[in-house]
């Protein structure tokens, strides 16, 4: 039986390949994690950027809290099964009023992970909806084959290459997915989704975290990644340490042996090798 998702749920991920929404924690948790996120940025004078929007679990000790939480874990367990992986995690922030948008694109392109049974819990900590930009996906599309896709850097595309399916996309096709702040989305690795700007008045504020199940592995390099629940009985992963404070010397070292893995990964055949902001 599911431990979060109901059958439905279940049935629903499987044939639309997402489902939302889940609840997953109150609104003041959510509201905690954007303030601990926003302390950082006020300590710095600057949002949070670069290669530090990237594996932020790997940094801070809330973050890495986050990408724990057992009821985040259940819904993806009654997904993927019991031996979960965390692979990446991203915050895709878009601040208010802002030109910053996510381009149809499918997860899968470059990620360079098999089998294909690879699910994003996007986990809001702010509302979610239509007029600040929220995400958008074409239901049933992680069925089709992998579409082609073509980098642009586009400078305010919130992707790591800008990257855009290369076909038409049919958007009446489209359903919006709006989330109260402590809800998730939960969506599968070939599903075709993109977002828009941001036009409202506060920031929209989402952190993706990429999980696995213990089964799949890494074809481009031997990657690192974190065994979050159950047991692994595959190797196909280096383990990454938990921080033990935040940017502590181990917490930085950690960071940047396990984002210039994944660099070389998602830029493999790229003129760009670095996160953007």
């Amino acid at each position: 039986m599911p431990k979060v998702l109901s059958p439905g749920q279940v049935k629903q991920y499987e044939s639309e390949g997402a489902v939302w929404p889940v609840r997953v924690m109150s609104p003041e948790q959510a509201t905690g994690y954007r303030a601990s996120l926003e302390q950082h940025e006020q300590r710095t004078g600057e949002p949070l950027q670069g290669n530090w929007r990237h594996k932020t679990h790997l940094l801070f000790t809330w973050a890495d809290a986050l990408v724990r939480q057992p009821a985040i874990l259940d819904a993806v367990q009654d997904c993927i099964g019991p031996n979960i992986v965390c692979w990446s995690s991203t915050f895709f922030i878009k601040e208010a009023n802002s030109p910053g948008f996510v381009s149809w694109h499918q997860d899968s392109t470059y990620w360079g992970l098999d089998p294909d049974d690879v699910i994003t819990a996007w986990i809001a900590l702010t509302d979610v909806d239509e007029n600040n930009g929220y995400m958008q996906m074409i239901p049933g599309s992680h069925k089709i084959n992998q579409l082609p896709h073509l980098d642009t850097f586009h400078k305010d595309n919130l992707l790591s290459r800008g990257q855009e399916i290369s076909v038409e996309v049919d958007k009446t096709k489209a359903r919006g997915i709006a989330l109260a702040k402590g809800e998730i989305s939960l969506h599968h690795i070939k599903v075709v989704h993109g977002s828009d700007a941001n036009r409202s008045a506060d920031r929209r504020i989402g952190f993706a975290v990429r999980y696995i199940p213990t089964h799949v592995r890494q074809t481009k390099l031997r990657d690192s990644a974190q065994l979050v629940r159950g047991v692994d009985e595959h190797g196909n992963f280096d383990w990454e340490p938990r921080p033990q404070a935040d940017l502590d010397a181990q917490a930085l070292a950690t960071h940047a042996s396990a984002v210039q893995r994944q660099l070389k990964t998602l830029y493999d055949g790229a003129k760009q090798t670095s996160f953007r902001a």
